[in-house]
């Protein structure tokens, strides 16, 4: 590596550094950077700085106000001013504190008393006061950037009694009601919002573009409006002037301009001041946007002048080759000219140290593609001079923390085409702090500075900087200095690397750990898909070696024998690791004795060596990620805060790392478990396992679209560059056996229903019913149907045929996706059809009707009428909602059809033509008007059906729009990935098409007015069906689960829930942040106010802690309601659960839970599916023991163990409740459901023993549906389960296929051991299906043996743990299949 030496132009490195960090202390040269940070001891509890314990004080920032007090002595004589400031950047806090030391210092009749703020400390009561008592004999306000909402209450709160009196008020950037506040003789902004005037005018204006470009306007606005006011005579003209020649001042930051905009401000507006003893000088104005460098004489204003200095003078000095790579680094200019760089100079040093060529760019507003677009090209070309970008500004690359313009950032790092990382200093926290956090990052930081800049496609939110409480000063942190220069460098090399030299370790799950379970991902056909992207990798010139005749072949070299016989036990191995050597390579593997013993440990070992599981194909190498290690021992799952890294989990990634020496990792599917071990949940530290394993290995994670939420956390906790992959295409459950034969039987009654045939059709249906075991589904008459009335007949039919329908028209997926093949055109219909059946009033101009309302609308009814006669079982309508559905799917195939080849392929999408419109008015018909006409509806307005079928055909080419392997293939080439949304393609078909960098959603945005809506109903719903279920009596207490991905899909629809059950209305601050809270008075509401206990999924506590913050606030805003009990349930239990526990109503009123912070999940699923729990008090205390978690909106720096008050809670619950929002994810799909069902947990905890009943809300149609848990159990086993349809669909995928069955299997008896909630002959007919078929039981043992003989065994513990009642001869037999597959496992023939 090239090493410094002193530079002979401008400064030296170590003068660079001294000027940087001249009051860091600690803070000096190491051998190959700049400063680092060290933990001073003086910032220590119980010290003098008045500093306590994050832990103790549950905020996320216990710094004290009082140490950066500058206040004169008490025997000064001179006129003094005192100036209170609250600002969010902390390096203005060092430039304020050095001003005023300088002032007192060098003015001879005046001095300064400066109290200073960083607007988080305001949360702490002690510091408020202290704010307000500090304003009581102040001159002058300042604040800055005070964009948090409940903190610019509290500011307004305090500064608005005090504003007359104040002798000024300056407020730069901040929320409307804080900016309100300026007050300079007589320029004000009280009016701001309301004023004509020309700058609320240019203000008005500016803010309907992004933020940054009102920056830009702001900025030209301030290079010239001062210079023209001041020649202007009138005092209005001169104290406007005076506000913008501070915030001139204000951006200056340096110590001298705010020296000067201090004297300017006494000297104008504080009365009876003496003259300064100096000339007060103009505003020092640096460049918007340049370059920088801290060893060069000046910032640069063009490329060339940089360029000539670095190469002709640096460059020579630093011993850095011409053809080293080039990273661009985009920087904050406050931090320059504040001197607060010191972060910047140490990672500039540190790339340097490596031989790499350095790019920083910075602007002074917050539009940074500015910079980037100027400066990061070879002039006079569109090729970029860079070949990785890192951002250490923290914010969106434009815009700052009011308003972002996402598309204008994609846009120019499309254009650019390069790895864009964004890495941040610490703002909220001291660096001690964030380092004792288990949360990690403070979650608005996380909001502003992390969900942000993912939507702009960024990657890899590496903290680099601490902050010091005493100064202010960002402190770079060596350990993640060198963190983000290895990555980013490895980042670098892959776009210079040749692709033949490329090594590439695609790393492949295997959970539960069992051979029929190697290459586990959601949806996905993950040996295929691997095969497909090895071929992919071939055309581009990787080194694959010799390849397998196919996927098949593929999967038994790496898994060695999917059987497992006896001559072949073990999966292949591909590399034994002797102890010394993984000692060597693993730097902390000491860490993991504690857990783990020393090493080699008992999992992924021989005894001697460490094992690593794969095979190698020339330069890519497949291996299987270890499991956690947990599955096998439920003791530890109770006892475990949360899982760790075993011995040859950590040998796994240090292979990778240190043997292989992989370039990149490509995790392939969701999900795996490096991203779920211990550490913070967001801001990674040198001691978070995640950080540990990943090292410098640049991530690529194939992810399934529809999972933004568990993307996010990959990306966030293991710096994961996610490409997003379709789910398998959706088709119509339909029906089959039994079904299909009583939906014959329901035509027949129709044909015949006013004939004497109609009472025996009708005895039959019931009959056929009951054989069905629809009589739980449907109320069937215990009489003769003869002895019923005609309207009564046709009601019990219309509600069979409803169910039928409600089975037949439920969306599945069928079979598994593979990466790289786009869906065929028969594939497509059905999403399509889906997509078509959603209003989109967001959409366009007027918005899109739905094709069903249109459809409707043509025969003169509302859809949603329709929809609720057929949900209470009116014939007509059921069969009127029924052509509405056929004629819908009919019209779309239509639609499809015109882009179709003769392969049936999408071939094209046939782009909307208007002369053909134009023609279609003059009489032709468009080729789904006529296939309306042809299903009974020829009336449907074409002004409606024409903008829906111009989106469908949008959305027709999205969905077959495959770059799943094009952004592999870009992003092994060191290119940018293009960011998109996650969540379900029917509700957000923005989604599409995949291979896309998946993000979240803005965290603030959320609920959103729809999400609200949608809620209402869905409660409404809910408690009307409760009430009357339980004699109309309304439930006190409502347990429910909230999850990261649904309320990402429905931008916080049960988030919105939550609220309107306790009577809360979400409400937007002036910026539009769903940050505030209205209670809904009880005349509103019309019923009472219901308590809730909520449950947060891990994954939803690490993307919306926010979110819980304001779900806490609204509860205690309920509590504290003066309201008669028996209309207010939470006040109800408030009062006596703090009588008993010795709490106010407040503390008592915690209804916020979770698991601890970086810990994910019941570890009940985990249990189950390892089948070696005792009986369901275990897995009940499991529950309880790491979902007790109680998050406090008073003090949110932690989740805090609350089992009384989360026991005393659940013991009130009447109902518990769950959301399914996509037809993708049910209930039995995935383990996750059950894993947070509390309902047997309640039972046990009430103290009459009453179950609660169970509901689950069903939003995946138009038709949103509230039915009981067993109803819900039921639905999915039909549609899905014992669906030929589906499990065909499976099994034409082979063995993943097989392993998909038995998940399902495994989970169905999961709600039985938490819910009771399957029936028995849901038991019986999988039985019945799968293990009493010769010919089925024989494909289950030839394509995965090992996932058959977990489906004997789920069923022999059903019936062992007393879900399941059977004959005898059944389980004989299961015992007997059990010996057989267990004979074929061994190998025993």
């Amino acid at each position: 590596m090239a090493a410094f030496v002193p530079t002979t132009s401008g400064l030296s490195w170590g003068a660079a550094v001294a000027a940087s960090s001249d009051s860091l202390g600690s803070a000096g040269v190491g051998s190959s950077s700049a400063a680092s940070w060290r933990a001073p001891s003086s910032r220590r509890v119980g010290t003098t700085t008045g500093v306590v314990s994050m832990q103790q004080a549950g905020l996320f920032t216990a710094s004290s106000p009082s140490v950066r007090k500058v206040k004169p002595d008490d025997t000064d004589t001179r006129k003094r001013v005192k100036v209170v400031y609250v600002v969010l950047e902390s390096q203005y806090q060092s430039t304020m504190t050095a001003a005023a030391k300088n002032l007192n210092a060098t003015q001879k009749g005046i001095s300064y008393e400066v109290c200073g703020y960083l607007v988080e400390e305001l949360r702490s009561e002690e510091n408020y006061q202290m704010f307000k008592k500090d304003l009581e004999d102040a001159n002058v306000f300042i604040g800055s950037l005070i964009f948090v909402q409940e903190l610019a209450d509290k500011v307004k709160a305090a500064v608005e009694p005090q504003r007359d009196r104040l002798d000024a008020c300056v407020v730069f950037p901040s929320m409307p009601e804080v900016m309100r506040l300026n007050k300079l003789g007589t320029f004000s902004m009280a009016q701001l919002g309301q004023s004509k005037s020309a700058m609320a005018s240019f203000m008005k204006k500016k803010k309907k573009d992004s933020g940054a470009s009102f920056e830009d306007g702001m900025l030209k606005l301030l290079r010239t409006l001062p210079k023209v006011l001041k020649y202007l005579p009138s005092d209005k003209a001169q104290d406007a002037r005076a506000f913008m020649q501070s915030f001139q001042y204000w951006l200056g930051g340096s110590p001298e301009n705010i020296e000067n905009f201090l004297l300017m401000i006494a000297e104008r507006y504080v009365p009876d001041m003496p003259a300064s003893d100096h000339k007060i000088a103009e505003p020092v104005v640096f460049p918007d946007v340049g370059l920088w460098h801290p060893v060069a004489p000046r910032m640069f204003e063009t490329l060339a002048e940089y360029q000539d200095w670095y190469e002709n003078v640096h460059m020579p000095e630093a011993g850095i080759r011409k053809d080293a790579p080039v990273i661009g680094m985009v920087l904050q200019r406050s931090h320059m000219i504040t001197k607060d760089d010191c972060h910047y100079v140490s990672l500039v040093a540190e790339y340097e140290s490596r031989g790499a060529r350095v790019l920083p760019v910075f602007a002074g507003g917050l539009d940074f593609s500015v910079p980037m677009n100027k400066y990061f090209y070879h002039p006079g070309t569109e090729e970029a001079n860079v070949d990785c970008v890192v951002s250490l500004t923290g914010f969106a690359l434009v815009g700052g923390p009011a308003k972002q313009d996402h598309p204008k950032a994609i846009n120019a790092l499309k254009r650019l085409n390069r790895p864009y990382l964004c890495c941040l200093p610490l703002v909220f926290q001291t660096t001690e702090e964030w380092l004792e956090s288990e949360l990690g990052l403070h979650p608005i930081q996380v909001a502003l500075q992390v969900s942000l800049p993912e939507i702009d496609g960024a990657l890899e939110p590496v903290i680099f900087a601490g902050r010091d409480g005493l100064t202010g000063r960002s402190i770079p942190m060596q350990d993640r200095i060198t963190n983000i220069a290895d990555r980013s460098l490895k980042w670098a090399s892959l776009r210079r690397k040749k692709n033949a030299e490329k090594k590439v370790a695609v790393t492949v799950f295997s959970f539960p750990p069992d051979k029929g379970n190697v290459g586990t991902a959601a949806y996905l056909d993950v040996f295929g898909s691997i095969y497909k992207v090895l071929e992919g990798l071939k055309t581009q010139g990787y080194t694959v070696g010799d390849l397998p005749a196919n996927s098949g072949a593929l999967m038994e070299e790496v898994i060695h024998d999917r059987e497992a016989k006896i001559s072949s036990p073990e999966m292949n191995v591909a590399y034994r690791m002797p102890v010394s050597e993984y000692s060597e390579i693993c730097t902390y593997q000491e860490s993991l004795h504690e857990n783990w013993g020393p090493p080699p440990g008992h999992l992924n070992t021989d005894g001697k060596n460490l094992l690593v599981y794969g095979k190698q194909f020339g330069n890519v190498f497949i291996g299987v990620q270890p499991t956690f290690g947990y599955e096998g021992d439920p003791m530890r799952l109770l006892f475990s805060k949360s899982a760790s890294p075993h011995h040859g989990f950590a040998a796994f990634y240090a292979y990778l790392e240190s043997v292989f020496k992989a370039d990149a990792v490509l995790h392939f599917g969701t999900h795996g478990s490096l991203e779920f071990m211990p550490g913070k949940q967001v801001g990674m530290s040198g001691n978070c396992y995640p950080d540990k394993l990943i090292c410098s290995l640049p991530n690529l994670y194939y992810y399934a679209a529809n999972n933004p939420s568990e993307a996010t956390i990959a990306k966030r906790r293991s710096y994961a560059g996610t490409i997003s992959y379709l789910t398998p295409p959706a088709e119509n459950a339909g029906l089959y056996k039994g079904l299909k034969e009583l939906s014959e039987l329901v035509a027949s009654y129709q044909g015949a229903k006013n004939s004497g045939r109609a009472v025996s059709i009708v005895n039959v249906i019931v009959e056929k019913a009951r054989q069905c075991n629809m009589e739980r589904d449907v109320d069937l008459p215990e009489v003769d149907s003869r002895e019923l009335e005609p309207e009564q007949r046709d009601r019990i039919v219309g509600s069979v045929y409803k169910k039928l329908i409600e089975i037949e028209s439920r969306l599945l997926p069928c079979g598994l996706h593979t990466i790289g093949e786009p869906p065929s055109a028969p594939e497509a219909v059905a999403t399509l059809v889906n997509i078509a059946g959603l209003d989109r009033p967001e959409e366009g101009e007027k918005g899109i009707k739905s094709l069903p309302r249109i459809i409707a609308e043509s025969v003169g009814r509302n859809i949603d009428d329709i929809y609720g006669n057929s949900d209470r079982g009116v014939l007509d309508d059921v069969q009127l909602l029924q052509d509405i559905t056929m004629a819908s799917r009919a019209a779309v195939k239509a639609c499809v059809d015109a882009s179709t080849n003769q392969q049936g392929r999408i071939a094209a999408v046939a782009a909307f033509d208007f002369s053909k419109f134009m023609s279609r008015i003059m009489g032709f018909q468009s080729p789904w008007k006529q296939a309306l006409a042809q299903n009974g509806f020829k009336d449907c307005a074409e002004e409606d059906l024409t903008p829906l079928f111009q989106y469908l055909q949008v959305c027709l080419g999205e969905v077959v729009r495959d770059n799943e392997l094009g952004a592999l293939v870009d992003a092994l080439d060191g290119k940018y990935i293009i960011p998109g949304p996650g969540g379900d393609p029917i509700r957000n078909p923005d989604v599409l098409p995949t291979g896309k960098n998946l993000h979240a959603l803005d965290p603030q945005s959320i609920p959103t007015a729809a999400a609200v809506d949608s809620a209402k109903l869905v409660v409404d719903r809910l408690l009307e069906r409760q009430r009357q279920d339980n004699g109309g009596v309304y439930p006190e207490t409502i347990g429910l689960v909230l999850w990261g991905t649904d309320n990402i899909k429905t931008y916080g629809e049960s988030l919105a829930q939550v609220l309107w059950m306790v009577g809360v209305k979400p409400m937007p601050d002036q910026i539009g942040r769903i940050s505030k809270l209205e209670l809904v008075p009880i005349e509103e509401l019309g019923r009472p106010r219901i308590d809730v206990v909520v449950n947060c999924s891990g994954v939803f506590r690490d993307l919306f802690i926010n979110q819980m913050a304001l779900l806490d606030r609204a509860v205690k805003m309920a509590a504290e309601a003066d309201e008669p009990d028996e209309v207010n349930f939470v006040r109800k239990h408030a009062r006596a659960q703090a009588e008993e526990m010795g709490l106010s109503i407040r503390d008592a009123a915690c209804r916020v839970f979770s698991n601890a912070s970086g810990s994910y999940s019941s570890n009940v699923s985990l249990t189950i599916e390892n089948g070696g729990w005792e009986d369901e008090k275990q897995l009940q205390d499991m529950y309880v023991s790491r979902k007790a978690f109680a998050f406090n909106s008073d003090t949110p720096g932690m989740m805090t163990q609350s089992t009384e008050i989360f026991t005393k809670s659940m013991a009130t619950v009447d109902l518990t409740f769950q959301n399914l929002d996509s037809s993708e994810i049910s209930l039995t799909d995935v383990s996750h459901y059950f894993d947070s069902d509390p309902t047997k947990l309640v039972q046990s905890l009430r103290k009459d023993g009453k179950k609660p009943a169970s509901f689950v809300a069903d939003t995946t149609t138009a038709n949103a549906q509230v039915r009981t848990l067993s109803e819900t159990v039921r639905l999915d086993t039909r549609t899905k389960l014992l669906n030929p349809k589906w499990y065909e669909g499976m099994l034409s995928s082979g063995y993943e296929g097989a392993r998909e069955l038995s998940k399902r299997l495994r989970n169905t008896m999961g709600w039985s051991a938490t819910a009771g909630a399957v029936d028995n002959w849901v038991y019986e007919d999988a039985n019945e299906t799968f293990m009493k078929d010769a010919e089925m039981q024989k494909r289950l043992m030839d394509l995965n043996p090992n996932s058959f003989r977990d489906m004997v065994t789920t069923l022999l513990e059903a019936n062992g743990r007393g879900y399941w009642e059977t004959s005898e001869d059944n389980l004989d037999k299961l015992r007997e299949l059990y010996q057989e597959v267990e004979d074929r496992i061994e190998g025993v023939e």
